[in-house]
């Protein structure tokens, strides 16, 4: 089969890399070798199809590429090497061999989740779980991930490097029943972060890096479709859909921020909002509202109104009320301060902002909020001072261009 995209390719290897990785720590263990192997092969996959064609079966392809690699580093070491032998001639042969076309023989647990669950780990810090998780579960190369968080490659490399060595030897099994609603927080915490770092990134040039808010929504669907009954998941996966559907509007011709009052709605993905708002409501009908449903509640709530004038900032204001006493986290406090703005004045929503002064210090968000504030409450000079605070603070290049032109505005 001729593969005339190195688009289609890559796609397809990212399905099929956790699966791959996972048969081959169930099969020899050791999670940082198996890992390296399956970067390898994913590799080599990357070089090869493209020009010769898809191989029949494309995950046992990667699997024997990658089984071949990793007895190679084995090897090397006299006592993993008979380690690897005996766990091989307990196993049934064909337990790891992907199978044939048209079979559909599946595994008895899961190992996407479980390789989210082992990534996500709690001893490891948010940083190396972001990193773990989009080279391991992504299938992104190192290079990729350190291009998405603006570093070097050897820096990533080292932090990737190093969360290896902290779980190494943990066993390959999702957490147990006392203990998976803890994991799972965990895990959807991470996903969470890969997509605000690709939907509004924190630094750089770039307001929005696809790649890396996709990613988060494809790994949010391959955990909605292993939990199709956790409330949490569908809200997290409404939310990320809710909010990407505004990113055609969010920046203008020449990458200048455009902020959510200002945007052309007919932009936004009609297709996504609809599914994300489908899913808002079946979230909410499982149960208690959790934290990531509200946010996606709140966000629906934007996306429905045809004009920034139709929003139900009333309805907005008690969703935020819910939210904050489930989750008293500033981020959500300071959204609430703009809904208290929108519902009450500007003056009420100030006296919100005021309230986060020590929680949020030196934060260019609370700055914007409250220059904003000062512009609607008629405070110029305040307003363009406080534009200017945040423009400095953030490291965000649309963000400081964008409050540089909000402050220039208000000029004398």
């Amino acid at each position: 089969m001729a593969v005339r995209r190195t688009t289609e390719v890559e796609d397809l290897l990212r399905l099929h890399a956790p699966q791959v990785l996972g048969a081959l720590v169930r099969r020899y263990g050791h999670f940082g070798p198996a890992e390296d192997s399956v970067q390898e092969a994913l590799l080599a996959a990357a070089q090869q199809w493209p020009e010769q064609g898809l191989p029949d079966n494309p995950r046992g392809w990667l699997i024997k590429v990658a089984s071949r690699r990793l007895t190679e580093h084995l090897r090397s070491d006299e006592a993993r090497r008979r380690r690897e032998e005996t766990v091989a001639a307990l196993t049934p042969r064909d337990a790891f061999t992907a199978p044939a076309p048209g079979e559909s023989r599946a595994p008895s647990e899961d190992d996407t989740l479980t390789l989210l669950f082992l990534c996500c780990h709690p001893e490891l810090t948010p940083a190396a779980q972001v990193a773990l998780t989009l080279r391991a579960v992504g299938g992104l190369t190192t290079a990729e991930i350190a291009r998405a968080h603006l570093v070097p490659e050897a820096t990533m490399a080292q932090r990737i490097s190093r969360a290896k060595q902290k779980i190494k030897g943990m066993p390959f099994r999702q957490p147990g029943p006392e203990d998976r609603d803890r994991r799972l927080a965990v895990v959807l915490q991470v996903l969470y972060l890969i997509f605000n770092e690709g939907y509004t990134a924190t630094s750089g040039s770039d307001l929005h890096r696809a790649d890396l808010a996709g990613e988060a929504i494809r790994l949010t669907r391959a955990v909605r479709r292993l939990l199709p009954k956790e409330g949490a998941v569908a809200g997290l996966l409404a939310l990320m859909l809710l909010t990407d559907a505004r990113s055609a509007a969010r920046t203008g011709q020449h990458g200048e921020l455009i902020p959510l009052d200002e945007q052309d709605r007919a932009r936004w993905d009609q297709e996504s909002i609809a599914e994300g708002i489908a899913l808002v409501e079946e979230a909410l009908s499982e149960g208690p509202a959790g934290a990531y449903q509200l946010q996606a509640a709140i966000a629906a709530l934007h996306d429905e109104a045809a004009r920034a004038d139709d929003t139900d900032w009333p309805q907005i204001l008690g969703l935020y009320d819910l939210l904050v006493r489930l989750a008293p986290e500033p981020m959500a406090e300071l959204g609430r301060a703009v809904a208290v703005a929108m519902v009450q004045g500007p003056e009420a929503g100030l006296a919100e902002v005021a309230k986060l002064e020590d929680r949020l210090a030196g934060h260019h968000r609370l700055d914007a909020v409250r220059a904003h504030l000062l512009e609607k409450a008629g405070d110029v000079e305040g307003a363009r001072a406080a534009y200017q605070l945040a423009a400095r603070r953030t490291l965000s290049g649309p963000e400081t261009r964008y409050l540089q032109m909000r402050a220039a505005r208000l000029q004398a």
